[in-house]
This record gives C-alpha cells, sequence and structure tokens, in this order.
C-alpha cells in the first residue's frame, strides 16, 4: 500500500456536486492498493497514520500524534499512485490492485482506523473526485507498506 499523507487544516471531496466526505483538521489521504497488498499492510500504515508525530506542540516543533490532537482522516482512494511512468508519456498501471480486490483493502484501511477512535470521511471508490484541501504547513509525506524506495 502507498500513501500520500498531507496534514490539513480542511479538506473536502465532492461527487457529481455533492460534498461525500469533509474535515476540519487532520489529515487527507491518498491511499493507493497494489496486487500483494493485505491486511497486515494496512494494518502497519493505520498505526502508522494515527501515530505519525508531525503536529506541532507548545514549542512549535512536531511531536503530536492524529491521535494526540483529535484529528480526522479523509481518505480518498487513489489507483494512480501506482501508476508508472519510467517509459513512454502514458503512465502504466500494472502495479495497481484490481478494483474488487483494491475496494476491500481501502474499505478495511478505513473501518480499522474507525474502530481506532479516529472519524474517517471518504471519498466514493473508483469515482471522478474534485479533492480540495488546505495543507498545513505544508506537510506532505509518502508512506509504504513494503521497502520500495
Amino acid at each position: 500500500m502507498r500513501i500520500v499523507v498531507q496534514r490539513a487544516r480542511s479538506g473536502r471531496v465532492t461527487v457529481d456536486g455533492v460534498v461525500t466526505g469533509e474535515i476540519k483538521h487532520g489529515f487527507v489521504l491518498l491511499v493507493g492498493v497494489t496486487h500483494e497488498d493485505t491486511r497486515e499492510d494496512a494494518d502497519y500504515l493505520v498505526d502508522k497514520v494515527l501515530n505519525l508525530r508531525v503536529f506541532e506542540d507548545e514549542s512549535g516543533k512536531m511531536n503530536h500524534s492524529l491521535l494526540d490532537v483529535g484529528g480526522e482522516l479523509l481518505s480518498v482512494s487513489q489507483f494512480t499512485l501506482y501508476g508508472d511512468c519510467r517509459k513512454g508519456r502514458r503512465p502504466n498501471f500494472m502495479d495497481a490492485a484490481k478494483p474488487d480486490a483494491a475496494k476491500e483493502l481501502y474499505e478495511y484501511f478505513n473501518e480499522r482506523a474507525r474502530s481506532l477512535g479516529v472519524r474517517v470521511e471518504t471519498g466514493v471508490f473508483g469515482a471522478m473526485m474534485d479533492v480540495e484541501l488546505i495543507n498545513d504547513g505544508p506537510v506532505t509525506l509518502l508512506l509504504e507498506s513494503k521497502r520500495t524506495f
């Protein structure tokens, strides 16, 4: 699994002009799934996302986690994170998981975070979405469940 984590002051997803998910403070996540990913990968990344210490303390240092600050998640499925652009000019998406498998693991990831007490809002899996956010910092990180870089 691959996740782009963006610390946000706010975030919103709309599909066909209808808001499907909105947060006030926390992370906007772009979540991609590849073929070999399992629930263990999702569990690892849920723990990593919820406990990343990237929110500022009273001294201005990044010492607090999403759990510490009571932040929310806006989780957006994003198969294009597995686009391979090394050859030619059109991305190859062969590394992205098939939609059924990706949706199952994406939904598991979101439910796992909810089970730990975090408010999770989402887009609509497989839909064309408009994603808005105010990136706080900006702080943007790339997480992977398997070491690939």
